[in-house]
Parts: structure tokens; sequence; C-alpha cells
């Protein structure tokens, strides 16, 4: 698993190149669902389910010319999350070309013949020794399910000889018909650092998170499970993730989305960041050591009454 030959009557993967000439490879299950990893950046930029729908969202006016990091699907951030750190931001593995794994090494879950599976792999170039100067090999593996699921497990180990410390995030742009018709689940009494605020910290009031103007906040100590309900699309993300204490959740909102020249005046309606992350305690690994941080997607039909999603059936079923 992991090479670029397999392909089979159940699932493929592939490597092809997109409009730019930038390669990616692209998975594909049995039902139809599809997934496709740029290898610049070590990007997922599309997830589709079996109907052919679009649950990531990619900005139309994303530049898909290196060095400029992608604008949608999930952006990786490492070694450093947001502009915290002497780094520009985010970090730099998002600005990379990584590299396809050919000799993985073994992991926990089952890979079997019905996932399709890519391995890639990154490793500092001497220019990014000069601005962290640091050993290290960022392995990626992306696993798409039969029925749709995607998973993302990133294994980042110290081969340097001192240890190093580092943050970070799977910066998940979800596909939203209407952000003021969705809500986000699992978070409610928890606290938050709130970025508009100069990081000062808040405790979550609301039954659940809704959308009526900016949100850049850092939930502190998150569940395993978080649910992001879109009302009009009759349709429900369950996020699940390990190794990853908090959960970013982000939308610019107007006057931010006109700012960005990679964004869409109004695309702010049609997205939202939900990131499974390592903040606000950075990770150390010594010399030889590991970690490991996974997060799967999963997008299910929403159950109704009285407009509200039964909490039951996705946050603890």
């Amino acid at each position: 698993m992991g090479n670029l030959t397999m392909s089979d009557q159940k699932v493929s993967v592939e490597m092809q190149k997109d409009a730019n000439g930038l390669e990616k490879v692209v998975l594909k299950e049995p039902r139809g669902a599809s997934a496709q990893v740029h290898l610049f950046g070590g990007h997922v930029t599309s997830w589709k389910n079996d109907r052919g729908e679009e649950l990531l969202f990619i900005s139309s006016k994303a530049i898909f010319r290196p060095p400029k990091a992608i604008r949608g699907g999930i952006p990786i951030c490492f070694p450093q999350f947001g502009s915290s750190g002497s780094l520009e931001q985010h970090g730099f593995a998002r600005n990379r070309f990584w590299s396809i794994d050919k000799n993985p090494p073994p992991f926990p879950t089952s890979t079997s013949n019905n996932k399709a599976v890519v391995d890639l792999i990154l490793k500092p170039s001497d220019e990014d020794v000069k601005i962290w100067p640091h050993s290290f090999e960022f392995r990626l593996r992306v696993v798409l399910a039969p029925g749709g699921d995607l998973t993302l497990i990133s294994r980042i180990r110290n081969t340097d000889s001192k240890p190093f410390t580092f943050t970070f995030a799977y910066h998940t742009y979800f596909s939203v018909s209407d952000i003021s018709e969705v809500r986000v689940e699992g978070l409610e009494t928890l606290d938050y650092l709130d970025n508009l605020r100069n990081k000062e910290r808040f405790t979550e009031q609301g039954d659940a998170i809704t959308f009526e103007s900016e949100v850049d906040r850092i939930y502190l100590s998150t569940p395993t499970k978080i649910a992001i309900i879109d009302h009009e699309k009759k349709r429900t993300f369950v996020l699940k993730k390990d190794g990853l204490a908090d959960a970013v959740v982000w939308n610019p909102w107007e006057r931010k989305a006109k700012a960005m020249a990679d964004f869409g005046d109004d695309e702010y309606k049609h997205m939202l960041c939900i990131e499974a992350a390592a903040v606000e305690k950075p990770i150390t690994l010594k010399p030889g050591e590991e970690w490991k941080g996974r997060q799967e997607l999963s997008a299910v039909p929403s159950s109704y009454f009285s407009g509200q999603l039964d909490p039951q059936k996705v946050l603890q079923g």
C-alpha cells in the first residue's frame, strides 16, 4: 500500500497533474467517493461523497502556484500554528513539496485492500534548517475508506540530536451551504482563547456555536468528537480526533474576506474551518521520539426534531 500502481475494481490510487502542472494523488473507493492530495503542501484539496458533491471548501480564487499556500482543503500547519513564533504564518509544511513515502513504517490501523491509501513524507531542506534548525521526518497517511470517510494520520519523528517543540493543526475548510444556518456541537461549556481579543480566555456559554460575525477561537481540552451541522443541506460533518487537544474555529466574515486576495468577497458564507490542533500546549519531542496526530472526517445525514440535530446520534453514537 502507499504505492501508486494499485488499482482494481474496488479502489484506485492514481498520480495525476492538475491544470497548473502540480502533481496530485487521486484516491477513489468502490461507491464513488474520492479524495485528492497535492504533493505541494501534502495538501488534501478535494473530498467528494459518492454523489460527487465536494465536501471541502476551496476558494475560487485559490492560487495553485508555489510557494503560495493553497486556500482551502486541509492545509497542514507545522511546525508553527498561526503567527505565534518566528516562522511564517502557520509554518512551512503547507508550502513545501512532499514526496511519496515508498517504504512507510507499519501503522497500527489496519489498511485492508478496500481502502485507498497514500503515504507522503516531508524532510527539512537546507533552507528549512536555516529558519528552523531541527531535523525531523514528517509522515502523512491519507486514507479513503469504503463509504467515503477520510482519515489523516500524521507521524512526526525527531531525527535530531536535541529536543524540539512545535505546534500543529489540520486547518480543515468545510464546505457549508450558508454559515448563518450552521451550528457546531461538542464544544459547549469549554474554555477558549479569543484571537480577536488578544487571546483572552473565555468560557463558551451557548448550547452550540452559531455564526453571525467573525470568529477566531482556540477551544481548549476538547472532546475527541465534534459535529458541524448544516441545516440547509441536512448534512452533519463529524470530526473525530486523537492526539490533538485543541479545536480552532474560524470564519473570516465579510471585512477580512475582502482583504484576502485569494478568497472571494462572499465566500465566507460557504465555508467554516474547524481545526483539530495542538496549540495551547506545544508538543516537545526528544531525539528519537515520535508524535502522532489523527483526524477522521465523515459526512452523515442530519436527524431533526423541531429543527435540532439529535446529538445522541452523532456525538455519542
